[in-house]
């Protein structure tokens, strides 16, 4: 807030910012006055022999104010300086009886409900912080590495994962739509001339930009219509998702573990007063659980190996396991936090599991997918070598009985090169940096079923 403060001790100093706090007696005042740009506050002194009681009034908590005074050395607990006030200005005031946000401590589910003044407490003021360094830190990693950052569509015509649920985008008059000649809705006389929806992800648009330019990455809001009503879902969050071409699964591997121990740790050195709040507030394994991914190298072994792993533990899983099963969050976290006691790299995964664009192994069963499992979270990155074989790809989409997807095709038809990519939801990795333990509450302003306020 202040900068280097020891260097401006005995100094007039100006402060802006919102009231924490106000404490004291009939001689004299304490504010504890906050800005935004820390978790830490500063001490504003008020001498009640220069403020009249009328002039204090108005400062309570939430309230906004200017202060002009000299700052000192501090004697009291909790801060080294403090600042004797000599002028005050009362920007806009915060009546106890109005204002939700009063000093008592208030739950994540209310503050959930008041998402619009939730960034003024500290923990929402924390969390935002980290995930404004966080994403400093992706754009820093792939610039210093020579990516281009490559903007894919939010309006898109393909589904990249065939999962179907998606937001659709429309002009056309939803009381009284235009239909064709079999009764169905005429979408050529829509915006567009087709059906079309939010992106679910830039992937497939990504590999155009990385059989042209090399390395890109994309980074940007993507949208699911699930109705997934799960502290571990949204329906409005934002991907990283890298392609390279000429990158083989062990490559993507090797960018995978370095990016997100760069991300971490970026947390760690530029977000430390945040991290230390948010362990004691809420997680007291946090800092050790960050750096006990940064510290250690990511384990890799093949799914068959994991699932053997976890079939011969021992221990009752919720859900059973056995070959071809899509792993569930127990299942990783066991293989991450109990097995191997570091992140795991699972890869090899069934074909029937993953999407149709992963390369097939020799095998013919398996592909060259990678997940990365992280302590607390399960995955938290999904990724694989790309098909690159013309002939293996519209096999595999014949297959899945889909439709071609040409301008796709065409990355394969003309000077097709092995390439690899990755997608991490940038949500898993704030939840993951910041100890929290429900999705919405590490974006400002949550999108999930039923609730869209904002």
């Amino acid at each position: 807030m202040l900068g280097s403060p020891a260097d401006l001790v005995g100094k007039t100093v100006d402060v802006k910012g919102w009231v924490r706090t106000r404490r004291g007696n009939k001689n004299v005042q304490f504010v504890a006055l906050n800005d935004g740009s820390t978790i830490k506050n500063v001490q504003i002194v008020f001498d009640l022999g220069k403020f009249s009681e009328e002039a204090m009034r108005p400062i309570t908590t939430g309230s906004s104010i200017h202060v002009q005074g000299l700052l000192v050395e501090s004697q009291g607990k909790g801060q080294t300086v403090e600042i004797q006030a000599q002028a005050l200005e009362v920007y806009g005031t915060a009546p106890a009886d109005t204002y939700p946000l009063q000093k008592k401590g208030h739950t994540l589910e209310f503050l959930r409900e008041k998402a619009h003044l939730r960034p003024r407490t500290n923990t929402f003021g924390a969390v935002l912080r980290i995930r404004h360094a966080l994403a400093f830190a992706v754009h820093k990693f792939f610039n210093d590495k020579g990516f281009y950052y490559f903007h894919t569509p939010l309006i898109t015509a393909s589904d990249c994962e065939g999962a179907g649920a998606m937001f659709q985008v429309t002009t056309l008059d939803m009381e009284n739509p235009p239909r064709n000649e079999e009764g169905k809705v005429d979408y050529t006389a829509d915006f567009f001339g087709r059906h079309v929806s939010l992106t679910v992800s830039g992937q497939l648009e990504g590999e155009l930009g990385a059989t042209a330019l090399g390395c890109i990455y994309t980074f940007g809001p993507t949208f699911r219509a699930e109705n997934s009503n799960t502290p571990r879902h949204l329906s409005e969050f934002w991907m990283i998702e890298p392609e390279m071409a000429f990158y083989e699964i062990e490559d993507n591997m090797d960018l995978a573990e370095e990016f997100i121990k760069y991300c971490i740790n970026y947390a760690l050195e530029h977000c430390m007063d945040d991290i230390q709040f948010l362990n004691d507030m809420f997680d007291k394994e946090l800092i050790n659980t960050l750096r006990f991914v940064v510290d250690n190298d990511f384990a890799r072994l093949p799914y068959t190996e994991g699932v053997k792993i976890l079939e011969q533990s021992g221990k009752k899983f919720e859900f059973p396991v056995y070959w071809g099963v899509d792993l569930a969050s127990e299942h990783e976290r066991y293989l991450v936090e109990e097995h191997f006691k570091k992140p795991v790299i699972l890869t090899d995964y069934p074909k029937e599991i993953k999407a149709f664009y992963m390369k097939l192994n020799d095998d013919g069963k398996t592909v060259r997918a990678m997940d990365v499992l992280f302590p607390k979270i399960g995955e938290i990155i999904g990724g694989s070598q790309r098909e690159e074989s013309l002939e293996k790809l519209e096999a595999r989409m014949k297959e899945l009985d889909m439709q071609p997807i040409e301008w796709y095709l065409d990355t394969r038809r003309f000077g097709t090169v092995p390439h690899s990519g990755f997608g991490l939801g940038f949500e898993r990795l704030v939840l993951f940096v910041t100890g929290m333990q429900n999705i919405r509450d590490v974006i400002p302003f949550p999108r999930y079923p039923n609730n869209c306020e904002y």
